[in-house]
């Protein structure tokens, strides 16, 4: 369990410093002057598909992987228990962390409110996501 563990605190955190590198790398394309024009055709579909997408894949994937993890907690081996987990919980976290990088990367280049608040909510979804020993346990029916 340890290493399930570790490797999904790894794929945690990773989605965090990427956002801060998406913030910097952000910050250094406002500076050269490259904006979108939120108004725009273009920034108008950037805004709309990156909301589709965080709306869409935060309950989605939240729900899916849910299903899967009462379907594992039935399996007899416990260490594909923990490697299942392990995949799809960092197939979750990628999914959710993507629209939040992408979310500070084009509020930078875009500067549009809306763009923060869509990190915003897959910041929160991110939260519900990160990984505990005491969760991992409790979610395959597996004794500490």
């Amino acid at each position: 369990m340890k290493q399930t563990l570790r490797q999904l605190v790894i794929a945690y955190y990773s989605v965090y410093i990427a956002a801060i590198a998406a913030a910097t790398s952000g910050f250094y394309i406002l500076k050269s002057g490259f904006i979108i024009d939120p108004l725009s055709q273009t920034g108008t579909t950037i805004n709309t598909l990156l909301i589709i997408f965080i709306i869409g894949s935060v309950p989605l994937t939240l729900g899916y992987f849910n299903k899967l993890t009462k379907k594992w907690a039935l399996l007899e081996d416990e260490n594909q228990r923990l490697e299942n987990y392990r995949k799809a919980g960092t197939i979750r976290i990628a999914i959710i962390g993507l629209g939040l990088v992408l979310g500070v990367l084009f509020f930078y280049i875009m500067n549009s409110q809306s763009m923060i608040f869509s990190a915003g909510i897959a910041a929160i979804a991110l939260f519900f996501c990160k990984p505990s020993e005491a969760k991992i346990s409790a979610e395959l029916g597996i004794s500490l």
